[in-house]
């Protein structure tokens, strides 16, 4: 079987939530040993493993519970290990368990990171503080280990000590108030947490980056990529708007601020299509597809500028013609003549759709506590290391005696005591909630 490209690297993973695992779900995908460090001794901060350690039935059925709920929205024996939200980033990983916040476990992880690369972490500063864990003290075990940090606001500053979630970064950095429609306020808003997959993203990239950097010179080093600053150039436009001309941005709904954009009804029930028109060009192959309406003919739409400024009037015009079609229908039409247009999807469409699956864009995977399901692949494919889910999402300790037994060298008897004294096992202790 062909290497892939970070085979041999070895990832200690002590990340949460959705950026932490989604950036080290990439680093597993393209070989690395990424090893989740994980406790029995107390609940990772939700959503990461669930909102509580044994939700009820009742629980997960009244609120929607983990990402989705959990297969048959009932819970199993351990229902952390079937968290969807957790389960799309936890595959080709592994996890053992120890107690930081005792000596030995911090001894444990110490040896652990002599052995290894890369350690990843998304946690509040002073949380790291109070584990003892920096940048510093991992050097003086490995001198060329890579740490990259991913906290909300970064290390230093007023904020550095601030937690947040996807929505509360974004908000800080201003993409909150561009979201939305116009007669309406923030409160409307979707969760759509952009920041923990822009987080996710960016964050394996530094750490291919700082790894590259090795390679040349033999040195570590630490990487910091705070959240809510890395979504700042997502925004670019934005800032550099308000940077030359004083104005901030405001919601535009589905509009464009510079093409005519919609999202447009459907045949059959809740189903939509979005449209762009960039240009003249488009213009005039979009009117040919609807055979020259007379209305197309208007002086409120002789070029772009007057049709921007009659969008309201035209989206009721595109919304006639559009509910006549089936939203597959209207994309095939428009993209044949070189306009933009893809229907809106719900879930069902996409694991359905024959173009995604002809890409193998989702993946069949196995767990033993959650049962064999379809998940969404790695967003890359490649031509000489092919990448593909080589094992399901992991459950809570799953490796723990590879890791003692093999990487650490414990014997019977040792792990024998490190259960008995809380560190492994595969279950959290009673009275953790």
């Amino acid at each position: 079987m062909q290497k892939l490209p970070l085979d041999g690297i070895r990832v200690l993973d002590i990340t949460v939530v959705w950026a932490g695992p989604y950036c080290t779900s990439f680093l597993a995908d393209l070989g690395a040993e990424v090893i989740r460090i994980e406790s029995i001794a107390k609940f990772p901060p939700p959503p990461t493993r669930g909102i509580v350690p044994r939700p009820s039935e009742e629980l997960i059925r009244s609120i929607g519970l983990t990402g989705g709920g959990l297969p048959g929205r009932v819970p199993g024996a351990r229902p952390w290990n079937q968290v969807p939200a957790f389960n799309a980033h936890a595959r080709n990983k592994r996890s053992m368990t120890v107690d930081l916040l005792k000596p030995e476990g911090l001894d444990i992880f110490k040896s652990l990171a002599k052995i290894s690369d890369v350690f990843v972490e998304n946690n509040p500063p002073a949380t790291m503080d109070k584990l003892g864990i920096s940048y510093n003290m991992l050097k003086e075990q490995n001198p060329e280990i890579i740490m990259l940090r991913m906290p909300a606001y970064g290390s230093t500053g007023r904020y550095k000590d601030f937690r947040g979630f996807g929505l509360h970064m974004e908000s800080v950095v201003g993409h909150g108030l561009q979201r939305g429609y116009r007669d309406m306020d923030p409160t409307t808003n979707t969760s759509v947490l952009m920041a923990d997959a822009a987080g996710g993203t960016q964050g394996a990239f530094a750490v291919l980056a700082a790894l590259h950097h090795r390679n040349r010179t033999g040195e570590g080093q630490l990487v910091e990529l705070p959240q809510a600053e890395n979504v700042i150039p997502f925004l670019g436009g934005s800032f550099m708007d308000y940077s030359m001309n004083g104005r901030s941005a405001s919601t535009i709904g589905n509009r464009h601020r510079d093409a005519l954009q919609g999202c447009y009804p459907c045949l059959g029930e809740d189903r939509w299509v979005v449209i762009t028109i960039a240009d003249d060009t488009e213009w005039r192959a979009f009117i040919e597809v609807l055979g020259y309406p007379d209305w197309a003919m208007s002086e409120d739409f002789t070029d772009h500028i007057s049709r921007y400024r009659n969008h309201d009037a035209l989206d009721n015009y595109i919304a006639e013609w559009t509910s006549q079609w089936d939203n597959r229908e209207v994309m095939e039409l428009l993209q044949a003549v070189g306009v933009a247009a893809g229907p809106v999807f719900d879930q069902k469409d996409a694991y359905d759709d024959p173009h995604l699956n002809s890409r193998g864009a989702f993946e069949e995977a196995y767990q033993e506590d959650t049962g064999t399901h379809m998940y969404p692949g790695a967003p890359y494919k490649m031509s000489e290391t092919p990448i593909s889910i080589r094992r399901g999402p992991v459950r809570m300790g799953e490796d723990n005696e590879y890791v003692y037994k093999t990487l650490l060298n414990v014997s019977n008897e040792e792990y024998a005591e490190l259960e008995r004294a809380g560190h492994i096992g595969m279950d959290f202790q009673e009275g953790v909630s």
